[in-house]
């Protein structure tokens, strides 16, 4: 025991080699363990172990290592990470999670909660990791989409012929929701593989079509399973903007496909960036948005709750869910996160709606608003010479029939605002305020 107290010693010597010392009262270490539990552990992770007075997971973790006469302690339910900075404070805490913990795991949580300084993380192989073993796919080209704790229909933005997904199951009945999304979605020929207890002395592997697997939705598989998808024929979409308007459910209340490229062009989505839709009608653009690329969030503020449960469907089948809905008024609903561009899609008449929107807005944001009717453009104008920016007039024409000949039918002319808010060099007051 003094060779531990004193931070010397074959233990603290093999922490060492994987970064800070794991000695004193602090620092938490994240181990991941795989299917074949002690037997797959490095001699650094086990020393973790070993010196840990506190061990944290599932049942299923805890069970795999051998007893070092530290407390045992279960994930409360609900899922929260805040009790192990508390049992942290004074004691040594080791948590065991699957794989490698900072890949969809409790590691980047812990992280998050309790900063990179404080954690120390060591990974075993991940389960997309070892899928990819099993079949042959190279890692990097492959697709991941979680279904623990998050909606399994981000799978539908991952859909294109001969794409590759891997779907990380939160039980035994995701391979089958999976299969049965793929099969609504057109991709009912693409092959399906679910590898169950990967690494482990149980693994088994499981193939077929998703519609074979949809035509049995009570087959149950190991909870502990990967579902890998190689996509067949069918109806992908592309992640550019401008998707045909039949795909979306709408009441006339739609950014028409044109002109929606052209104003996700202007946004610029960037990965991680926030993007506020305002008066969103059926979500396109956030939507949209949303499908530029996984990490791109946004907030669609809508005040009709028949046109906002209508967004939320169509982000469902599109494969964006996480799509946040507000129903209410703006410009009275227009706070929360500061966003890194805001799209004006309906309200542009109302009294501080485009104010409140230019304030909320980051500093080198971009502030994107279309008008149709002659009072919204005149309200553009005006915005216009109070913040800068460009405006532009978009004419979209379209060819239909003129008897037994064809010619162009105009649809009504967009007058677009496009404006970068600058970036102070000493913040204002009121931005220094803002949440």
């Amino acid at each position: 025991m003094a060779e531990r107290e004193a931070g010397t010693g074959p233990v603290s010597e093999a922490v060492s080699l994987m970064g800070a010392p794991f000695t004193g009262t602090g620092p938490v270490a994240v181990v991941g363990i795989g299917d074949d539990g002690w037997a797959g552990l490095s001699e650094a992770a086990r020393a973790l172990v070993r010196e840990a007075e506190v061990l944290v997971g599932g049942a299923r973790h805890l069970a795999m290592v051998d007893d070092t006469g530290a407390e045992r302690v279960a994930w409360p339910s609900p899922f929260r990470v805040g009790f192990v900075a508390h049992l942290a404070a004074s004691r040594r805490v080791c948590v065991l999670a699957s794989g490698d913990p900072m890949f969809h795991g409790v590691g980047a949580t812990l992280v998050r909660s309790l900063g990179a300084d404080r954690v120390t993380v060591l990974p075993v192989a991940s389960s997309a990791s070892l899928a990819c073993a099993r079949l042959g796919w190279s890692t990097q080209t492959v697709a991941v989409v979680s279904a623990v704790g998050r909606p399994l229909d981000t799978l539908a933005a991952e859909l294109a012929v001969d794409r590759r997904v891997l779907v990380l199951s939160a039980n035994g009945l995701t391979p089958g929701r999976a299969a049965a999304l793929l099969v609504a979605r057109g991709f009912g020929t693409s092959e399906v593989t679910v590898l169950e207890h990967l690494g482990g002395p149980a693994e088994s592997v499981w193939r077929g079509t998703a519609d074979a697997l949809a035509a049995a939705p009570e087959r149950r598989f190991a909870d502990l399973n990967v579902v890998a998808v190689a996509c067949g024929p069918g109806p992908g979409l592309s992640r550019l903007a401008g998707l045909p308007d039949d795909v979306y459910a709408h009441d006339g209340q739609l950014t028409k496909r044109e002109i929606r490229a052209v104003t996700l062009a202007a946004l610029g989505p960037r990965p991680g960036e926030l993007l506020w839709d305002v008066g969103a009608g059926s979500g396109s653009i956030g939507i949209e948005w949303m499908r530029a690329h996984p990490h791109c969030r946004a907030t669609a503020f809508e005040a009709r709750a028949d046109r906002a449960e209508r967004a939320a469907a169509n982000a469902i089948v599109l494969g964006v869910p996480d799509l946040r809905i507000v129903v209410a008024r703006a410009p009275e609903a227009l706070y929360g996160e500061t966003p890194d561009a805001v799209f004006i899609g309906g309200g542009l008449t109302v009294p501080g709606v485009v104010e409140r929107c230019w304030h909320a807005l980051r500093p080198g944001g971009r502030l994107v608003a279309n008008a149709v009717v002659a009072e919204s453009e005149a309200e553009l104008v005006r915005q216009r010479a109070v913040f800068g920016g460009e405006l532009t007039r978009l004419q979209v024409t379209r060819s239909g029939p003129v008897g037994s000949f064809t010619g162009w039918r105009p649809a009504m002319p967009v007058t677009q605002w496009v404006a970068v808010k600058p970036v102070s060099v000493f913040p204002s007051d009121e931005e220094q305020s803002r949440p």
